[in-house]
């Protein structure tokens, strides 16, 4: 199978040296990267800013913005099999970039943000026989929040974490899910290493390509 897995987070640039951006680190990405490598799939990893090393068998195409993600995935998207959407990928940038550095001035400024599209979205309005994994990370409200994507954005698996809960927030090691296929059936996963989960969801993938239609 052709999988392509995106990773890290992105930054939307205020100016040449101060960007919106999340804590991200790439980790949970870069393992399902690994664990589709491991189990001989071609891997397209389009990855934001992290420092991790590249996975030796996976193309690694970096970007930096949710525009540049965009770009990336689109162009790789119609010849993949599978898209692993892990990226933490903005939801807003900054309406206008300035120039130059920005000046401290008066006491306050306002920051206009525009929305960022919504990359998984489009997707599944064009998917057909594409597999599309996306990944719900929520404070509040996980089971209803996730469920909602899952349909608005016509995906086939989401794995849903409380990033507030302890061993499942940002750059840690270890992450612990819930997962609803596009029925909506759930599957709640122990604790486990970021690598295990990884090779768990990549197994999940590649048997579901066997008879989904």
């Amino acid at each position: 199978m052709k999988f392509i897995i995106t990773a890290g987070p992105t930054r939307e640039f205020i100016d040449p040296f101060r960007f919106i951006s999340n804590p991200s680190s790439g980790k949970m990405g870069y393992a399902l990267a690994r664990a589709a490598v491991g189990r001989g799939q071609e891997v397209i990893l389009i990855s934001g800013p992290v420092e991790l090393p590249p996975i030796p068998g996976a193309v690694l195409v970096p970007v930096i913005s949710a525009l540049d993600m965009r770009e990336a995935v689109n162009s790789h998207f119609p010849y993949a099999d599978a898209v692993i959407m892990s990226a933490a990928v903005a939801d807003y940038r900054p309406e206008d970039k300035f120039l130059h550095k920005l000046k401290k001035g008066g006491a306050e400024i306002s920051l206009q943000l525009v929305r960022n599209p919504d990359i998984l979205e489009e997707l599944g309005q064009k998917k057909g026989d594409t597999i599309l994994v996306g990944f719900s990370a929520e404070t509040e409200n996980i089971i209803d929040n996730t469920l909602k994507k899952l349909k608005s954005k016509n995906l086939d698996l989401i794995i849903a974490n409380d990033i507030s809960a302890p061993g499942s927030g940002f750059a840690g090691d270890t992450n612990q899910v819930i997962v609803f296929d596009r029925r909506g059936m759930a599957d709640q996963w122990p604790m486990m290493s970021k690598d295990n989960l990884a090779d768990r969801i990549i197994k999940w993938t590649m048997d579901y390509s066997e008879f989904h239609v």
